[in-house]
C-alpha cells in the first residue's frame, strides 16, 4: 500500500500570521491544497496531514484526514506521532511531502515513486535540487555519486554552506525501514529538534539503497516560509495558469495582469484583456472577449460574450450578451441570450430574459423581466420594503421610462410602458400607460 503524510504543523514564524501558513492562498488555493492535488493526481488516495493546533481544527475543510501534533518537535517527530497513527503495512511505502510546497507537480511524486521501485530494494527515494545560494534548505552531502547524508543549513559548516544540491523534503520510504529508523532519531543539534533527514545518514552508514531524484526546476520544491515567497509562488503559479490556457487556445494580452486561479473552463478564442480576475470555478464559452479592469467570481458566460470593466459574481450569462462598462452582476442573476447591460447598471439576483436592454444607470434588484424589455435610465426595483425583500415581475416588449421607480411587489404586464420618472406603486395591466407619482394609467388616444 502507498500512503502519504504531509507535514503542515510548523508555526510560521516568520509569516508573522494569526492563520496556519498552509492555508494562506496562492491563485484563490491555499498553499497545501496544491500540494494535496499533487498527490491525488500522482494516484495517491491515501493521505495524512500531520498538523498543528490551529489547522487541525480546519483540517477537514480540505477533505482530508489530520494527526495533531500538538508540540512542535521537528519533522522527524511529526513523522514518528504520525506512524503511530498508521496501520502498519510490511510491504507499505510511505511518501512525505511539505504542505507548503504548492508548485509541486504530480509528476515529481511520480518520479519518486517510480525510483522507490515495488522490489523492496530500495530503501530511500528523495527529492534533490540545485538551488541558488544561500540558502535555507538543507545540503545533500554525498560521497561519490552516493548520498551520505543531509545536513540542515542551520548545522552546516561553511564548506557545507557552499553545497548548492539541496534537500526538497520530499521522500519515499520502505515503510519497513522507515519505522526501525525513526525510532532511533536523537536531538543533538542546534534546535535540539527530531530532524527526519538524519535517517538518510542511518541508511546510508548501513548500506541501504538511497536513490536521489533530482527536480528539473528548483521552483517546483519552493517552500514558502514568508509573505515575499508568498508573492513569488503566486507569481510562478498564475504565469502556469495563463501559459496552460494559451496553449488551448486563449489569447491572454497581458499573462502579468491577468489574475487566474484553477479548475477554470475558458473556451477557444476567447480574449482576455489586462486587469482581468477569473476566479471561483468560472466557466467562459468561446469568442468571447473580458475585460479590461473585469473580474468574474463563480460566474458562468456562454459564447460571444463581452465583459468590459465590470464585475460578475455567482451569475449565469447566456450567448452573446454585452456588459459594460461598469455594470455589477451578482447574487444569482441570470441573463438570457443578447441581453445588454450598459454603464452602471446593477443587476442582482434577477432573470432577465433574451433581448432585454439596461443601458444606463440602473438598479434591477429581486426582479423577472420579460423578452425585449428595455429599462430606461435611472431605473430602479425598489425592492426592500424595511422588513424583506419583494419582487418585481415586468412583463415581454416593456418599455419603462428615465427615472422609474418600480416599489415591489408589483407587475407589469406585457407591452405596457411608465413614463419617464414615474413611481410604479401598483400592478399595470398589460399594454397599459401609465406616468407620475403615483403613477397613473394616461388617457387613451
Amino acid at each position: 500500500m502507498l500512503r502519504a503524510i504531509v507535514l503542515a504543523a510548523g508555526k510560521s514564524t516568520r509569516m508573522k500570521t494569526a492563520l496556519p501558513k498552509v492555508l494562506h492562498e496562492i491563485c484563490g488555493r491555499p498553499l497545501l491544497w496544491y500540494v494535496l492535488t499533487a498527490l491525488r493526481a500522482a494516484g495517491i488516495k491515501d493521505i495524512y496531514v500531520v498538523t498543528n493546533p490551529q489547522l487541525h481544527e480546519r483540517i477537514g475543510e480540505l477533505g482530508v484526514e489530520g494527526i495533531l501534533q500538538a508540540e512542535p518537535l521537528g519533522t522527524g517527530h511529526a513523522v514518528q506521532i504520525a506512524l503511530k497513527n498508521l496501520p502498519i503495512d510490511k510491504s507499505g511505502q510511505i511518501l512525505i511531502a511539505c504542505g507548503d510546497m504548492p508548485l509541486v507537480q504530480a509528476e515529481l511524486f511520480r518520479g519518486l515513486i517510480a525510483s522507490l521501485g515495488a522490489d523492496r530494494k530500495t530503501a530511500l527515494a528523495l527529492v534533490t535540487a540545485r538551488m541558488p545560494l544561500p540558502s535555507d534548505f538543507g545540503r545533500v552531502v554525498r560521497r561519490g555519486t552516493h548520498v551520505q547524508r543531509i545536513v540542515e543549513a542551520r548545522d552546516a559548516t561553511v564548506d557545507e554552506l557552499a553545497i548548492d544540491e539541496m534537500n526538497a523534503g520530499i521522500y519515499a520510504f520502505d515503510e519497513t525501514i522507515l519505522r526501525q529508523a525513526i525510532g532511533s532519531l536523537r536531538d543533538d543539534n542546534a534546535q535540539r529538534e527530531y530532524y527526519l533527514t538524519d535517517t538518510v545518514d542511518m541508511l546510508a552508514r548501513k548500506g541501504e539503497r538511497i536513490v536521489p531524484v533530482i527536480s528539473g526546476d528548483h521552483l517546483h520544491v519552493l517552500g514558502i516560509n514568508d509573505r515575499v515567497e508568498l508573492a513569488h509562488a503566486r507569481s510562478e503559479m498564475n504565469r502556469r495558469l495563463c501559459e496552460q490556457h494559451m496553449r488551448d487556445g486563449v489569447t491572454i494580452v497581458d499573462p502579468n495582469t491577468t489574475y487566474l486561479e484553477p479548475e477554470l473552463t475558458l473556451g477557444r478564442d476567447t480574449v482576455i484583456y489586462p486587469n482581468t480576475t477569473l476566479a471561483r470555478l468560472s466557466r467562459v464559452g468561446e469568442s468571447c472577449v473580458i475585460g479590461p479592469n473585469a473580474r468574474l467570481s463563480a460566474a458562468e458566460l456562454g459564447a460571444r460574450v463581452t465583459v468590459q470593466n465590470s464585475v460578475i459574481f455567482d451569475s449565469t450569462i447566456g450567448d452573446e450578451v454585452s456588459i459594460g462598462p461598469f455594470a455589477h452582476i451578482r447574487g444569482n442573476a441570470r441573463l438570457e441570450a443578447d441581453v445588454h447591460i450598459g454603464n452602471f447598471v446593477e443587476v442582482k439576483n434577477s432573470h432577465l430574459a433574451a433581448g432585454v436592454k439596461a443601458s444606463h444607470l440602473s438598479y434591477i434588484g429581486d426582479a423577472t423581466i420579460g423578452e425585449r424589455t428595455n429599462i430606461g435610465a435611472g431605473t430602479i426595483t425598489c425592492n426592500f420594503d424595511g422588513q424583506k425583500k419583494n419582487r418585481t415581475t415586468i412583463g415581454k416588449d416593456v418599455s419603462i421610462g428615465s427615472n422609474t421607480s418600480l416599489v415591489a411587489p408589483v407587475t407589469v404586464g406585457d407591452g405596457a410602458l411608465t413614463g419617464a420618472s414615474s413611481v410604479v406603486t401598483k400592478d399595470v395591466p398589460a399594454g397599459e400607460r401609465v406616468a407620475g407619482n403615483p403613477a397613473r394609467p394616461l388617457p387613451k388616444k
